[in-house]
């Protein structure tokens, strides 16, 4: 039985962590090892970590890295950049990590992802979409490269494309919300969440729990992922690694 997911969100960047806002220059805020340690110890639902340099700049994943960090941790693990063969993410489920997240290059190989699938399972490959309001209407555009590229696809055509190739899961991010902690772009997720059968996690603008269980509310199963939230503290945005506990999550409704 499916159940809400409450998902810590790690950007990997030059072999450290970082923090964007709108997918602009980040703010170092520790190591990935260090930080999965302490996820292991607030016994976090799942975690999403993020090379936000490997598609960009048409690199490999760091698959030496992947493996310490997948040796360390103690919960579902999903991967994400740089992933353009179905042999790397082969590779990486063979390492211990559970899920591999696949963004711009499903557009340029549409047989990636059903490739992927016959070789390591349906439940093992997230659709990544990333969305950003653009022009004058400011309509929703899917977004690759760190949203410097635009995926000429009506948004929900591609939605329903990656359904039709047979995800997982679908991770939709906001660009827009990106670090901004004043919560989730709603109306966005109704748009998607109306026409999507398959799990959806939804990623962007979460910044405090309220966030969160408003998402729940509204949504029901619904996989609520956040990177601000889990790595500041406090109105100055002191760095420290946090993840509500079990007390803290029964007390804001977040338990389902």
């Amino acid at each position: 039985m499916l159940r809400p997911r409450i998902t810590p969100c790690l950007l990997l960047h030059e072999g450290g962590l970082t923090k964007t806002i709108r997918f602009g220059e980040g703010k170092y805020v520790g190591d990935p090892l260090n930080a999965i340690r302490i996820f292991n110890e607030k016994e976090a639902d799942e975690i999403i970590v993020a090379d936000i340099d490997a598609t960009p700049s048409g690199s490999e994943p760091n698959f030496d890295l992947i493996e310490r960090m997948s040796n360390e941790c103690r919960m579902p693990m999903c991967y994400a950049g740089g992933i353009t063969r179905v042999d790397q993410i082969e590779r990486i489920i063979s390492l211990g990590v559970e899920k591999v997240a696949v963004g711009s290059s499903y557009i340029d190989n549409p047989l990636l992802i059903p490739e992927a699938i016959k070789r390591v399972g349906r439940q093992s490959i997230v659709g990544v979409v990333n969305v950003k309001k653009t022009g004058l209407l400011r309509k929703y555009t899917a977004m690759t490269h760190r949203g410097h590229k635009k995926i000429h696809l009506d948004l929900i055509d591609l939605i329903q494309e990656l359904e039709t190739q047979g995800v997982g899961e679908v991770l939709l991010q906001s660009i827009d919300n990106d670090g901004m902690m004043q919560g989730y772009d709603h109306h966005l997720i109704k748009l998607v969440k109306e026409r999507i059968r398959v799990p959806l996690t939804v990623l962007g603008g979460a910044g405090n729990f309220l966030h969160i269980k408003s998402l729940f509310d509204e949504f029901g199963v619904v996989g609520a992922a956040a990177g601000s939230l889990f790595v500041y503290k406090g109105k100055y945005k002191a760095v420290l690694i946090n993840y509500p506990s079990y007390q803290e999550k029964k007390g804001y409704g977040l338990l389902r």
